[in-house]
């Protein structure tokens, strides 16, 4: 019964859902008008609509939702990992930046066989992940901050093809969000043979994949080659996934939330889970286009993407809290180490260093850009009295924006240290907390929505998102002492939600090719003293309570049992840490924009050089990061001037890199 129920109240939703997705749109069609259209077609517009647009849209979208749910319930058996999912694996990810570049160099052979394109992408994203994650020995938590790692610098890459190629990659910001808008038949012929061609090979293999519930050897020794096995569900994922995105985008959250329903009524055996999953899929799919037309605005349709990020964000979030220990496994005693070399030097002598390195990048900096001074006239520039012209692109522009990169960098850096000692992973910051997708999304919308507002509202449009976004993670940690395995898993749902809200803001909004699509990845440009004064607010009040609390976060390294018994009120520590390092991020957002991966990369460097050590890590981290913020701001200022690229860009290309080198050497040390 219980199954009987599972299909029939699945089937009786789907039918509704679809009769909705024909009434509801842009244009209101009544249901007596669909009734028509579908058993007595006419050539009027009512019933040409009906046909020609949305019962394609809604065929697609249940053939999408189906597409996805599978793969995700595949890539959970393989994984044996509850969070694993198309999205958390970076499979969309991938597959939208190979749809992407094929656009910009391979156009006609994008347009024949655009499924090429997106499996590629997405299978090598999702090997990326599974084996920087550790591979079969992987843990819930690595594995997802892995896929979130591998999504975050190919998504920079796709940014960077966006901003460079702004004319080729316009018409595809719709379909990056995740749309399911049809104008034909097209996307339904081309996508349902091969869902429905894997679907069936899934359902089929259902025993094998069974097998693969128990553990390895005991599979083995029933005579089942489980390497073949595992290997052919991500393929079959991988394949199915890019199947879906090239037609609709990448959508996410279809693949998590979908498998946990079934499971939740009791469905185990893959022979009877898989349909079931796929029909839950298309219902939830199907359920988030027609909540996207009900809910227009008088910007327009809501992305489908962005409306399922905004139902399923909120199941992680219950996951999360209600099946905590089934997720935790072993990553609640994360290291602090990421397969670093400790090369020991003393820590006055590196200070003084980098203080060298820094205050002569910053000189040198103010000499390069469109318009070079010589370094010889520098100094007389800056006192006025040289040239006027010169004087005036120091002071007013140059100068500035130098120093709001160093103060950005500092800000971003010492953020990193905190959070990263706060919940003992290296794999954290501000970016993995949600903060920084949080600022972007406060900050896009009053763009949109106030466009008239002075721009002095937009830092605190910025802050005003971070600290939203803390405020929830805190809210729903709260109950669990903050553990550092539910503050990250909690960051990446707020995370979701926060990107689904920037990628529905640029495409309802104006921004196309504007500056604000530029800021949200990160830039100097036209920095005053005003940001300036800003950052250097935030820097006044906080880096002095973060030295002075650099002790109590040293503890924090421990285990929490560890830290208790040494005195330490380990929630309300890692409380302060957390804050400490939220507002700084938020400052650094509201003055130079979303710049990824340098809270990330920086404590990594710093720790080989010194170990672990919080208050020396603050002063070492606050100078390399002020370093390589104002090293990107002037190499993309002068590189290829007048055109600037983003210092956020630049540093991603730099810092995703080394990132990725980290996680390799982590995994290969463990094998």
């Amino acid at each position: 019964m219980r199954t009987v129920s599972l299909f029939g109240g699945g089937l009786a939703a789907l039918f509704l859902l679809l009769i909705a997705s024909l009434c509801f749109g842009e244009a209101q069609i009544s249901f007596k008008v669909v009734l028509e259209a579908l058993f007595h077609r006419q050539d009027i517009l009512s019933h040409n609509v009906i046909w020609d647009m949305r019962i394609p849209r809604a065929i697609l979208g249940l053939i999408s939702g189906a597409g996805l749910a599978v793969a995700g319930v595949l890539l959970q058996t393989v994984t044996k990992n509850p969070l694993a999912s198309t999205d958390t694996l970076g499979i969309n990810a991938g597959a939208y930046f190979m749809v992407v570049a094929g656009t910009i160099y391979f156009p006609n052979l994008l347009h024949q066989s655009p499924f090429l394109f997106a499996a590629a992408g997405g299978g090598f994203a999702a090997m990326c992940a599974y084996f920087l994650g550790g591979g079969r020995s992987t843990s819930p938590i690595r594995l997802a901050l892995s896929g979130m790692i591998v999504a975050m610098v190919i998504g920079s890459f796709t940014s960077a093809l966006h901003i460079f190629h702004a004319t080729e990659t316009q018409s595809l910001f719709l379909w990056g969000s995740g749309s399911l808008a049809q104008l034909d038949w097209k996307g339904v012929t081309y996508a349902w043979p091969g869902v429905s061609a894997v679907i069936i090979v899934a359902i089929l293999m259902g025993k094998q994949f069974d097998v693969l519930n128990l553990d390895q050897f005991t599979a083995q020794s029933l005579g089942q080659k489980v390497d073949l096995i595992r290997f052919a569900g991500l393929a079959l994922a991988v394949l199915v996934a890019s199947v879906v995105v090239s037609v609709v985008g990448p959508i996410g959250f279809v693949g998590l939330v979908a498998p946990h329903l079934v499971r939740l009524s009791g469905l185990h055996k893959h022979n009877w889970l898989i349909p079931a999953t796929a029909l839950w899929g298309a219902v939830l799919l199907t359920g988030a286009d027609v909540l996207t037309r009900m809910v227009r605005s008088s910007m327009g349709e809501m992305p489908v993407g962005a409306m399922m990020a905004i139902i399923g964000a909120p199941w992680l979030i219950w996951l999360i809290r209600r099946k905590m220990n089934g997720i935790l496994g072993s990553s609640s005693t994360s290291s602090m180490s990421i397969g670093r070399n400790r090369v020991r030097i003393q820590f006055p002598l590196l200070a003084l260093i980098m203080l060298f390195l820094v205050v002569s990048f910053i000189l040198v900096s103010m000499t390069m850009g469109g318009t070079r001074i010589p370094l010889s006239q520098l100094f007389t520039s800056l006192i006025g009295s040289d040239e006027a012209a010169s004087y005036s692109a120091l002071f007013h522009l140059r100068l500035p924006r130098t120093l709001v990169a160093a103060g950005a960098g500092i800000a971003l850096s010492v953020s990193g240290v905190l959070i990263q000692a706060s919940v003992r992973n290296p794999l954290a910051d501000s970016s993995i907390l949600g903060v920084t997708s949080g600022a972007g999304f406060g900050a896009l919308l009053v763009l949109i929505a106030w466009p008239q507002v002075p721009i002095v509202v937009l830092p605190i449009a910025a802050m005003s998102g971070a600290i939203l976004a803390a405020a929830v993670i805190f809210l729903f940690a709260w109950r669990k002492s903050l553990n550092p395995s539910v503050l990250i898993l909690l960051g990446i749902a707020v995370s979701a939600i926060g990107s689904a809200g920037i990628q529905a803001l640029i495409v309802l909004g104006p921004l196309w090719g504007s500056s604000s699509y530029i800021w949200l990845t990160g830039s100097t440009y036209g920095r005053t003293w005003d940001q300036f004064l800003i950052i250097c607010i935030f820097l006044a009040a906080l880096l002095p309570l973060a030295w002075w609390l650099g002790r109590r976060f040293d503890i924090l390294a421990f285990s929490d049992d560890s830290a208790i018994g040494l005195g330490l009120s380990v929630r309300k520590t890692r409380f302060a840490a957390i804050s400490v390092g939220v507002l700084l991020a938020a400052g650094a957002v509201a003055t130079v924009g979303t710049v990824g991966f340098l809270g990330l990369i920086v404590p990594h460097m710093i720790r080989s050089l010194i170990g672990h050590n919080t208050r020396q890590s603050i002063v070492l981290s606050s100078l390399l990061g002020a370093l390589l913020l104002v090293l990107a701001d002037a190499i993309g200022r002068t590189i290829l001037a007048p055109v600037e690229i983003p210092s956020g860009l630049l540093i991603t290309l730099i810092g995703a890199p080394y990132f990725l080198f980290l996680m390799f050497r982590s995994h290969t040390k463990k094998l």
